[in-house]
């Protein structure tokens, strides 16, 4: 059938086919192993909506007792909660500067909130990104801006460049 240099050289192109296809194979699934971004991790001192956003650890569900389904007690209806009105938007007790306007933070690692328009000065907090907040006014060289988080009373001062303004005017101006 075939003679045997034939074989050889048949052989030959079919091993380097398959070592270059496993090697192809085994890097596509590196890159696609560290293209995925780990989970973010949950510190102490986040904020309980980052909390709720945070993968649950699974627990294992050896020695918890289940009930077979023959052993399940039939649950009564429960009775359904009278709807209650939502509540009203309040009024900011503090009144806005004139020229005050909605933004929203657009650097993506967040920013640091001062109390004071300095790089030097004591940090008070923390805006994440794509928070909302209002623009209260800028620092004489333009260079910071103060900002009150929407929804908050929280005020401070974050570098400027770093928010964009989403709309016209705060209401009640």
């Amino acid at each position: 059938m075939l003679s045997g240099l034939t074989k050889f050289i048949l052989g030959f192109f079919l091993a380097i086919a398959v070592l270059v296809g496993s090697g192809v194979a085994v890097a596509l699934y590196f890159i696609n192993r560290t293209g995925v971004p780990p989970a973010k991790p949950v510190f102490s001192n986040d904020s309980p909506s980052v909390k709720a956003q945070a993968p649950k650890a699974t627990e294992p569900r050896e020695g918890k007792p289940t009930l077979k389904p023959e052993t399940q007690a039939q649950s009564s209806p429960s009775p359904t909660p009278t709807p209650t009105e939502s509540p009203k938007a309040t009024p900011s007790p503090k009144p806005l500067p004139a020229g005050a306007y909605r933004g929203r933070v657009s650097w993506a690692e967040g920013l640091s909130l001062r109390s004071q328009p300095s790089q030097e000065a004591e940090k008070i907090g923390g805006v994440g990104f794509n928070q909302k907040i209002i623009i209260l006014e800028e620092s004489d060289d333009k260079s910071w801006q103060k900002i009150r988080l929407e929804g908050s009373e929280k005020e401070g001062w974050v570098k400027a460049g770093n928010t964009e303004k989403v709309d016209g005017k705060v209401d009640g101006q």
